[in-house]
This record gives C-alpha cells, sequence and structure tokens, in this order.
C-alpha cells in the first residue's frame, strides 16, 4: 500500500464514521480542487452514492466558471446541492467592492451565511436532482456536523484543527479546547448542541491532491491549467481578491512536476489570495467565527 493508498483509506474511514456518528451531516463543496477531491472519496466511501447534501457559499463574486463548474457536476452526478448567501449583505453593497476592507467582506459573505446556512436560520437555495429544480428556503433543519476539506499544511490556522473538531452552537472555534487524536482514535460524541467539523484531507499535502486527480482522472475545473495565456489558478475564490499565477502547466502531471521541483516547490499556495495578507492572523480571526 503507498502513500496515496493510506490517505485514501484513512479519509474513507474518517467519513463513513462521521456520517455513522451525527443525524444531520452535510459536506462543504467549495467546487475547488480539494473539496472536489472530498467529493470523489464520499462517492468512494459509499459506492456511488453520496448520501448527504453538499453544501456551497455562494458570495456572488465567485469566478464565473467555477458556479457554471458547480451547477453542472450537480447535474451530472445527481447530488443534491444546498446554496446558502447573504442577500442582505449583497443588496446593501456591504462588499469589498463597495468599499468595504477585505476581512470584513469575508465575514459578510462568507463567515454569516456560513453558520446561518448551518444552524438552518439561512436562505437556501437547494437543488432537487430528482426534480432537476431549484427550491428557495429561508430556514430549514439544522446540520450536527460539516465535512471540509481544509489541510493542515494550506494555512497555519488549519494546522491546529482536529479531524473532528468541535465548535460551539454559535460555530466559533477555540483551537485551545480540541481533544488530542492519538494513534487514529478520533472523539465522536459532543455535549448538546455542539457544532463539529470533520477533516479527512487533514494529513493531505497539495501535491498528494494533485496526486490523487492525477492517479483517479478526477474531473476539475478547467481554470486550474493554463489556457493559453501562460497563467492558471492555483487557488480558487473570490474574482476580486484572487489573482492568477503565471504557469504553462495544463495538466495535473504538469502540477505536479512544478510542485516537486519547479517554480512553486517553495512558494505558499495561497500567495495569490488578498485577504490572506490583510494583517497577520485575520484567516484564524475569521475561522474563530466559523469560517472554513
Amino acid at each position: 500500500m503507498n502513500k496515496l493508498d493510506k490517505l485514501e483509506s484513512q479519509s474513507i474511514f474518517i467519513i463513513r464514521e462521521a456520517y455513522k456518528s451525527f443525524k444531520n451531516i452535510g459536506m462543504l463543496w467549495s467546487i475547488g480542487k480539494d473539496s472536489t477531491v472530498l467529493l470523489w472519496l464520499a462517492k468512494k466511501a459509499f459506492f456511488g452514492h453520496v448520501p448527504f447534501e453538499l453544501i456551497h457559499i455562494d458570495t456572488s463574486y465567485k469566478i464565473p466558471e467555477m458556479i457554471a463548474y458547480r451547477d453542472a457536476l450537480a447535474k451530472e452526478l445527481k447530488l443534491r446541492l444546498v446554496v446558502g448567501q447573504n442577500k442582505n449583505a449583497i443588496s446593501g453593497k456591504r462588499t469589498f467592492p463597495d468599499g468595504l476592507d477585505r476581512i470584513s467582506c469575508c465575514r459578510e459573505l462568507k463567515t454569516i451565511p456560513l453558520t446561518k446556512t448551518l444552524d438552518g436560520t439561512g436562505f437556501r437555495r437547494v437543488y432537487d436532482p430528482k426534480r432537476d429544480l431549484w427550491d428557495e428556503f429561508e430556514s430549514a433543519e439544522p446540520y450536527n456536523a460539516v465535512i471540509v476539506g481544509v489541510r493542515s499544511d494550506e494555512e497555519g490556522s488549519r494546522s491546529k484543527e482536529r479531524v473532528f473538531s468541535s465548535r460551539d452552537e454559535k460555530s466559533e472555534w477555540d483551537a485551545s479546547a480540541q481533544p488530542p487524536e492519538l494513534w487514529n482514535l478520533y472523539k465522536t460524541e459532543f455535549a448538546p448542541k455542539t457544532h463539529v467539523r470533520v477533516h479527512p484531507l487533514l494529513d493531505w499535502t497539495e501535491l498528494n491532491i494533485w496526486e490523487y486527480i492525477e492517479r483517479e482522472k478526477i474531473p476539475t475545473i478547467s481554470i486550474y491549467y493554463n489556457q493559453g495565456d501562460g497563467k492558471r489558478y492555483r487557488s480558487l475564490g473570490c474574482y476580486p481578491c484572487t489573482n492568477p499565477v503565471e504557469s504553462d502547466a495544463g495538466s495535473p502531471a504538469e502540477i505536479i512536476e512544478e510542485l516537486i521541483s519547479g517554480k512553486f516547490r517553495n512558494i505558499a499556495e495561497r500567495s495569490g489570495r488578498a485577504q490572506d495578507k490583510d494583517g497577520g492572523g485575520t484567516l484564524e480571526t475569521l475561522r474563530k467565527e466559523g469560517y472554513m
């Protein structure tokens, strides 16, 4: 069994354990490579069927190709997709393009709609694959837990996470209060009203993700690859705050080569995400409030 086999087996075990342990569980799907690998693993875990809802937070500023890819894949794979959004912030122009600082914009367009979608108090658009139709709901049943595709190597605050990571009823996170996870023994029982984030990809690296995409031939969004202009996206986010990198890589194999011996070997994955640069510790502050 090689490294990818071990990572795959561990992640599938975690996904199945989470599904068994929590009454109402969903999975966050950002449309990026990590959460798409997570979707692939979920399909493997349940023999081609995804038995829980996928959750996407739409800021209305996502790169257009991301939304087109999301809707097409949800229809193709017959996925029940829940889309949360802070319509009041968007209509009230409480956004970075309208003059708000980036971190406050993330709070308004990502953290608030995410926590409200998870606790059942927020607006939802829901794609029903059986009817091939979208419905709208002002409230719904809350999620007890949510599966998330974060990795320890991606960003500093994420390295403090546990596989089963507890939040309070407001989805707020105290990194110092996380239970130890020794010898792959996970705490899956929590006090009432605790919200749990489950992280099956915590031990994966960016290189592992691309190696797995290459091995499994996982369909990923085209903007990860050079389209002929010498640029591609390495990390996906909102278009006002996310910049492509200069790269000629047009396939997973070429991206793997860049990560192993090429130009991105020693450059942070999220170096193109502007909100990560707006002061030290800002992303951790957002994550303590409920951000992914």
